[in-house]
């Protein structure tokens, strides 16, 4: 399935080509529970599918530390490693259970620059089906205002079909 991926041409048209991503990744993922593999293959084909997309990955709550993310599956440069609840776009996406569209990651109060060629963000929290943050998804770019509703629309229903759907993997309670 992952080499027919790779060699999947994909429409022009950001809205649609989010669509196909999404089609690929229902696709890829049906029947896999564990969550380290779907979280990887989100980031893996969401990386490949978009050229704007420089850093792209998920910062997965810590069990150990409530109110902190550890960096998880991702593509890209090195990033930080763990980012406080409320700290910089991520902790902010954390703390507030709401998506993070920043233009101009200069002008966001508290910026964690993990990549100083970093020039705008979007973080989308990441619920299981029980409604419980587990992660943030986080995609840096090195454009300014590479990033709209259009991005954030498609990746908030990405996430919530792979993660907070009944039989999205999500952990069992």
């Amino acid at each position: 399935m992952a080499e027919a991926f790779n060699d999947l041409l994909l429409p022009a048209d950001k809205a649609q080509r989010y669509a196909a991503v999404s089609e690929e990744i229902a696709a890829v993922l049906a029947g896999e529970p564990n969550l380290v593999a779907r979280m990887a293959t989100v980031a893996s084909m969401l990386a490949a599918a978009f050229d704007h997309y420089f850093w792209t990955g998920f910062y997965v709550v810590d069990p150990g530390k409530r109110e902190e993310l550890v960096v998880g599956p991702y593509q890209g440069t090195l990033g930080c490693l763990r980012i406080a609840f409320g700290r910089g776009v991520c902790g902010a996406a954390a703390a507030t259970r709401t998506t993070q569209l920043v233009e101009d990651v200069e002008a966001f109060p508290d910026h964690i620059a993990c990549d100083s060629r970093s020039r705008s963000e979007i973080v989308v929290p990441v619920l299981d089906a029980r409604g419980e943050l587990i992660a943030v998804f986080d995609v840096d770019s090195d454009r300014l205002a590479a990033f709209d509703a259009t991005d954030a629309e498609a990746l908030e229903r990405i996430l919530r079909d792979t993660f907070a759907a009944p039989d999205g993997g999500a952990p069992a309670p």
